[in-house]
């Protein structure tokens, strides 16, 4: 997927002013949310501090974004949310468009970064660490055990960034969590953070995104044998929302939701 040719002068302007904004709001967000970790243990004053750093950040790169089929959203009870993985600017697109109180399985090399890092880990999200089978069950673990205690989990079951905006093999481990869990993995497609922020560049493409909610996939029935089969259905389902909104463009409308539910 290419990204769409810009005026020479961007990322200069990426370079002097937006990366200089946006780390300044993420240590500013960063700190106020590591002070409110002593007087709330529970993570859910965090949160939302998260989701108004989401907000700004996304008022900074000049991307507004476009929540769609939010009737898919479950009304009782958590689910597994499951994204394709595109762009450092996905989680803020998450953070500032679904609008109830979720943690984050991310991988356990980003716990290492200062404020990142320190707000994941004071925040109650998953990491996920892969250098072992053992570690890598424990995670699986730690993430079902979250969303039997009523908290929804939102990953990436890419594992990574996509380098070309396609859709990466899926990880089975977002299987093995809602099965365990016994509950419902809902897809999301984000569209167009490829293009504002491709993997390894460092200046930003301002543009129109989008954050598409597909019908929620029952796990009741399944089994952990049967977790690829599972996985396989996520993906179709994201694989088929992004090709639908392949070109995230705000003055369109929006499809019917019988579209979105098929």
């Amino acid at each position: 997927m290419s990204v769409p040719s810009q005026p020479r002068w961007l990322p200069w302007l990426s370079y002097l002013l937006l990366w200089p904004a946006f780390a300044l709001t993420t240590a500013a967000f960063g700190s106020v949310a590591l002070l409110a970790s002593l007087f709330d243990p529970s993570g859910r004053v965090q949160h939302r501090i998260a989701r108004a750093w989401g907000n700004t950040v996304l008022r900074i790169t000049a991307s507004p974004v476009r929540l769609v089929g939010a009737e898919n959203l479950p009304a009782v009870g958590p689910a597994v949310y499951a994204a394709n993985h595109l762009s450092y600017m996905d989680t803020p697109v998450i953070l500032s468009k679904l609008p109830f109180q979720f943690r984050i399985l991310a991988r356990h090399e980003l716990f290492r970064i200062p404020f990142i890092g320190w707000y994941l880990r004071r925040s109650g999200q998953i990491a996920v660490d892969s250098t072992s089978l053992r570690a890598n069950l424990a995670s699986l673990s730690r993430g079902a055990e979250t969303v039997r205690r009523g908290l929804s989990l939102v990953l990436f079951p890419e594992g990574g960034r996509s380098p070309d905006g396609r859709l990466q093999p899926f990880l089975s481990g977002l299987a093995i969590i809602a099965i365990r869990a016994q509950a419902p993995i809902v897809p999301l497609a984000i569209v167009g953070t490829h293009e504002l922020m491709p993997m390894h560049t460092y200046h930003l493409h301002p543009r129109p995104l989008y954050l598409v909610v597909g019908a929620p996939i029952p796990t009741t029935g399944y089994t952990t044998r049967q977790a690829e089969q599972l996985v396989a259905r996520v993906a179709d389902a994201i694989a088929a929302m992004s090709a639908q909104y392949g070109c995230p463009c705000l003055d369109q409308p929006d499809p019917a939701p019988a579209e979105l539910s098929q």
